[in-house]
């Protein structure tokens, strides 16, 4: 069981705010059903029952549903209920009003929050019921401070009459998790691109692509790409992850360039970026970097595959 983990998710409090706020926003005390799903210690559906919910049904597969029982018995909280399993095995739910999922990851889709909603939607909602978040939207920036990639590209000091290039390699075909200030980024951030974007008020595909592109107007170098997301809990109300926002536990996520990409005025740098998510074989994510000229024609491309990054 990993505590610890969970102990951070309870110390963000700009996490906890927003949700809190979003139940708050929805729920009609004595009347609205609510399940949590992916519910770790049981927080944000004991929320649901502290705000008045006639029913919170918990859903957890980990160890964690243990805790979150002893927990419940010890809050009082009666109109809650654990069940042990992953709500997707779960063929015939009690409907509810209202589904809130905190799973989303430094990359949002990592713990399958897409399949697992697409799954909620068509069997736990009930008719005229809402989704929380409601949609999320995944930004792309430009990384412009060297340091980055020098802390990855160490393999070339090694030294001793020895060439490390392949491992150098390996290590930049990985996604790492940073936390960028708004000088590290193209433009102090604003140059950010929305590249992905997802409403569960449908069915969605957990293969994510999309593209990401910038107008060059002063000699600039990137050594790769910054990524985070805004989550849009309920209508107004946002929970973002990016440099310019309140900081929570979650970080942005750095994707590495194979070398610096010197750019000049009148180029283009075009992101190309691929996911594919499921339960069975996790998270791949591929990115390539591409220099075009001003009409569009390609000048140097860069191909880069987490799964490269792994030992086999």
């Amino acid at each position: 069981m990993r505590i610890e983990y969970h102990r951070t998710l309870l110390a963000d409090r700009v996490r906890n705010s927003a949700f809190y706020a979003a139940l708050k926003s929805v729920i009609v005390p004595g009347k609205t059903t609510v399940a949590d799903l992916g519910a770790g210690t049981g927080f944000l559906g004991f929320l649901a029952a502290k705000l008045g919910a006639a029913r919170v049904d918990l859903y957890e597969t980990g160890d964690i549903a243990e805790l979150a029982r002893r927990l419940l018995q010890h809050n009082r909280l009666p109109q809650a209920r654990i069940a042990q399993v992953h709500s997707t095995e779960v063929a015939r739910p009690d409907r509810v009003d209202v589904i809130v999922s905190e799973t989303l990851g430094n990359y949002p889709f990592e713990e399958n929050i897409i399949a697992t909603l697409n799954h909620a939607r068509a069997h736990f909602l009930a008719p005229g019921g809402l989704l929380i978040p409601r949609r999320v939207e995944q930004f792309a920036c430009p990384v412009i401070s060297e340091h980055f990639h020098r802390e990855l590209a160490i393999w070339d000091e090694v030294g001793y009459g020895l060439d490390f290039t392949a491992a150098k390699t390996m290590g930049l075909n990985n996604i790492y998790v940073r936390w960028f200030t708004p000088d590290d980024l193209l433009d102090r951030a604003a140059a950010a691109v929305a590249w992905d974007e997802v409403s569960f008020d449908k069915h969605n595909k957990t293969t994510r692509t999309g593209e990401a592109r910038w107008h060059i107007r002063r000699p600039i170098t990137i050594y790769g790409l910054a990524l985070w997301w805004a989550a849009e809990l309920v209508p107004s109300l946002t929970l973002a992850t990016g440099p310019l926002d309140p900081r929570t536990h979650w970080e942005q996520l750095y994707l590495p360039a194979l070398s610096p990409i010197a750019l000049s005025p009148g180029q283009i740098c075009v992101a190309r970026l691929r996911s594919t998510t499921s339960f069975e074989r996790g998270t791949n994510v591929t990115w390539t970097l591409l220099v075009c000229d001003g009409a569009g024609r390609q000048i140097a491309k860069q191909a880069l595959d987490l799964e490269k990054g792994f030992l086999p």
